[in-house]
């Protein structure tokens, strides 16, 4: 019990102790909190593998307890969002240094992973929307960071946006505590809901992970930082969605056939509406940002298939995503750093002065193509087949369109920036943090992708 709270509140803690430090030490500080978090979380394993699933905390009245659910799924959402939160905090270090308001990035940043965690091992509905909107006001607050006036826009549009969508899911909840009489989640699984609650819900899932129609915040959520969008697209923000959909309608609730087809048409609409967007797109943030939307749409799909093996599918996609897409947002990071652009069309010949960072990127686009035997093949390859063995042709057939897609605008991406004539100089490469930690995504996710059996056994292992 006292390691979940330690692990979930630690980072919660830290950052509010963070604006005492001293103003040098904070980005030292920050990296430490997140540092040791991930270590908490890792020392829940043993536990969990000797114990099982658990429940933390208890009930205040019928519809609110303040309780914490220790299972699989929890875990590893949790592991893989404090380790790449961990990754960007040092990739920060350097990235951050010479920004005045660097300390309130920080706290924002922290809190931001203390929220997600919370929220990961909510065993309550309502507290686990409660960590849901911590979460977006500190992804406001990330976003217009630089505090410009496109800066403003972009935040308070991302921020109406999934408010908006949390406001539909909580109506949802509140027919979900009517008809049920309990937001507990374990008292929750194996119940049928209706379709106007699931549909409630879904809102706010694709709110937050930026599927269609409710997807048009996140490629305007590039302005800010470039460790920001790591954590936004990557990591945290945007795969909130997805976990609460895992949770509730692959691990919880039982849901019609008519919810699970519209979603799996919703899903796949976004694979393809949304790689289509990267392949018009020269502003680098923004293709990712479109990448991201898509990559999405697939973990979605998974779930929606509702197979014996959805979840596991839809876990091993997130780690695969999470590792990749923010390598490539680093990768990103280190250009716009040293060249002062994204837009492609003014870039070219970088690889000649920043091969560490091309052979970065190229790892990371490789998984997130889905070519083997990087990590992202298998997830990706794994859904298409459920697709397809379930009947759902079309989903099959249009999540493979959006694979190709994703290896044109990638590609694309790759060739205008680091091959062809030299447009803008570039220092090179050095033996820097930023690109110690964009070659540490990349190899990750292929040696992740060599020996798959790795991962695939400890998923296999938490998700039950």
């Amino acid at each position: 019990m006292t390691s979940v709270f330690c692990a979930t509140f630690f980072p919660i803690i830290g950052a509010f102790c963070l604006p005492f430090s001293p103003r040098k030490a904070r980005p030292y500080l920050a990296a430490s909190v997140l540092g040791v978090t991930c270590l908490l979380l890792v020392l829940l394993l043993p536990t969990y593998l000797a114990r099982g699933e658990s429940v933390f905390g208890g009930p205040l009245n019928s519809w609110f307890s303040f309780s914490f659910l220790v299972d699989g799924m929890a875990i590893l959402m949790a592991i893989i969002s404090s380790f790449v939160g961990l990754l960007v905090a040092l990739y920060s270090l350097e990235y951050m240094k010479d920004y005045q308001d660097a300390a309130d990035f920080y706290f924002w940043m922290v809190l931001f992973i203390g929220a997600m965690l919370g929220l990961v091992f909510s065993a309550n509905l309502l507290l686990m929307f409660c960590f849901w909107e911590v979460t977006s006001v500190c992804s406001w607050r990330l976003i217009g960071f630089y505090r410009r006036e496109k800066d403003v826009l972009a935040a308070d549009k991302a921020f109406l946006i999934t408010f908006f969508g949390a406001s539909v899911m909580l109506a949802g909840i509140v027919l979900i505590l009517l008809n049920c009489g309990t937001l507990d989640i374990v008292s929750l699984r194996g119940i049928g809901i209706s379709n106007l609650a699931a549909f409630l819900v879904l809102t706010g899932v694709i709110s937050k992970s930026a599927q269609l129609p409710l997807g048009s915040w996140l490629p305007d959520a590039g302005v800010a930082p470039t460790p920001v969008t790591a954590l936004l697209h990557a990591a945290v923000l945007v795969k909130i969605g997805v976990y609460v959909f895992a949770r509730l309608a692959g691990a919880t609730f039982i849901l019609t056939p008519a919810f699970f087809n519209f979603a799996i048409f919703l899903s796949s609409a976004t694979i393809i509406v949304a790689a289509s967007s990267a392949l018009a797109e020269n502003n680098m943030k923004r293709i990712l940002a479109y990448s991201t939307i898509s990559q999405l749409g697939y973990i979605l799909l998974a779930i929606s298939l509702n197979s014996d093996v959805s979840l596991k599918v839809a876990m091993a996609y997130i780690l695969a995503h999470s590792l990749a897409k923010a390598g490539l947002f680093l990768c990103a990071g280190i250009i716009e750093h040293k060249t002062g652009t994204r837009d492609i069309s003014k870039l070219g010949g970088l690889l000649k002065s920043m091969p560490l960072t091309g052979l970065a990127y190229l790892l990371c686009a490789f998984s997130v193509i889905g070519i083997p035997p990087f990590l992202g093949f298998w997830p990706k390859a794994m859904t298409v087949l459920l697709a397809v063995s379930s009947g759902h042709l079309v989903a099959g057939a249009l999540a493979i369109l959006g694979a190709l897609f994703t290896l044109l605008y990638l590609v694309r991406l790759f060739n205008r920036v680091f091959l062809g004539e030299v447009r803008i100089r570039a220092e090179e490469d050095k033996r820097s943090v930023m690109v110690l930690v964009v070659l540490l995504l990349g190899a990750l996710s292929l040696f992740l992708g060599v020996f798959f059996r790795i991962p695939l056994g400890i998923v296999d292992t938490l998700i039950k």
